[in-house]
């Protein structure tokens, strides 16, 4: 049996350190969160995604009675930019929580059908980690198609 270390790149941070972009598309995140519907769980996540065009797009958690029928941030907002934009590609994505395994898959199946990496900024409270790749948040998803 072979042994392996797996490596994890990312970067531990502050809001005050972040560049414009950065700071920028986690407000936004943090503005988005605050719509969110949740009155289940009382979890309200945010996300938001810079397009390679330069347009920001925001989602939020979207709760429903029949569990699992609602949605989370990432998942909202990453559907809508490959529905009404199937050309641009995500560039980067802010989200106020660690997203789930779902939400991690189709980040990495976007990061894979757009052909670049997806620079990933998890935001809570004061504390940040960014990831240049969904690759270091899912090293070992789903890669079948």
């Amino acid at each position: 049996m072979n042994r392996s270390t797996l490596r994890i790149d990312y970067t531990e941070t502050v809001k005050e350190k972040l560049d414009r972009e950065d700071s920028e598309l986690i407000e936004m995140a943090f503005k988005a969160a605050d719509k969110a519907y949740s009155p289940y769980s009382n979890f309200r996540v945010g996300a938001a995604i810079r397009l390679d065009n330069g347009m920001i797009l925001q989602g939020n958690n979207q709760e429903n009675a029949s569990f699992p029928a609602g949605i989370c941030a990432e998942r909202a907002v990453i559907f809508y930019a490959h529905a009404n934009f199937p050309e641009s590609k995500i560039r980067a994505i802010a989200v106020t929580a660690s997203p789930c395994g779902v939400c991690r898959q189709v980040l990495l199946e976007s990061e894979k059908r757009a052909g670049a990496p997806i620079r990933m900024i998890l935001a809570n409270g004061n504390k940040i980690f960014i990831f240049n790749s969904v690759k270091d948040l899912l090293p070992f998803g789903f890669d079948s198609f």
